[in-house]
């Protein structure tokens, strides 16, 4: 994949974009938090935030939790892979990590669309810092990556995670029965989706909400 370093405007100002390769991550720079592609040297950090937040994740998440997950994550969403790219969600005052925001199964073409996954690290949930993040990685899907539609599926039962699509304002399409198999389970989700076309609605309200409780 050549490498590409431009700017563009973002809901949250002016995001540094550079499309991935292994040592040159695509990223977005926001109020409190920046995104970057993983690599090999978050092992560490990746792995005790994995460790600290399994009561956080329950059944809804499973984050990698060992060096071979971990190795395959970075694999899969490090930049190489042209139908994945992943995010680490870090905050800007201290490189703390806060979580984690991937796009799976890009297919171009006509359908030129993705699936969006995502979580948070304990102990930075609740803190709006995901909501940014998800607005940034919105920013990343419908710029850089020029996707047309993003899906995001979520458990009927996941509270935090309903309400962190809502305040992005993505559309219910639907319920999916039996789903996901996660934790040895097939669990029912709720479907998601943001479209470009509402994106470019939706991202100056967002933006304009997004200022206002990183200022309170």
């Amino acid at each position: 994949m050549s490498l590409d370093h431009r700017e563009a405007d973002t809901s949250l100002g002016r995001i540094a974009i550079i499309m991935p390769t292994r040592n040159s991550p695509l990223f977005a720079t926001g109020l409190r938090v920046h995104l970057r592609t993983p690599r090999a040297g978050d092992e560490a950090a990746f792995l005790r935030a994995a460790r600290a937040s399994r009561r956080l994740h329950g059944h809804w998440a499973k984050a990698p939790s060992t060096r071979g997950e971990f190795a395959a994550f970075v694999k899969r969403y490090g930049g190489d892979a042209p139908a994945h790219v992943g995010f680490l969600v870090l905050r800007n005052e201290d490189g703390a990590l806060c979580g984690v925001f991937n796009f799976s199964e890009i297919v171009r073409n006509a359908f030129n669309s993705a699936y969006l996954g995502y979580y948070a690290f304990a102990p930075h949930a609740g803190a709006g810092l995901m909501t940014e993040a998800f607005a940034l990685a919105l920013d990343v899907a419908f710029g850089p990556l020029a996707l047309h539609r993003v899906e995001v599926n979520v458990q009927p039962t996941n509270r935090r995670s309903l309400a962190l699509v809502a305040r992005l304002n993505l559309v219910c399409e639907g319920y999916s029965r039996r789903y996901v198999n996660i934790a040895g389970r097939w669990r029912d989700h709720v479907r998601f989706a943001m479209l470009a076309e509402d994106w470019d609605r939706l991202r100056r309200e967002v933006s304009a909400r997004l200022k206002h409780a990183a200022r309170n």
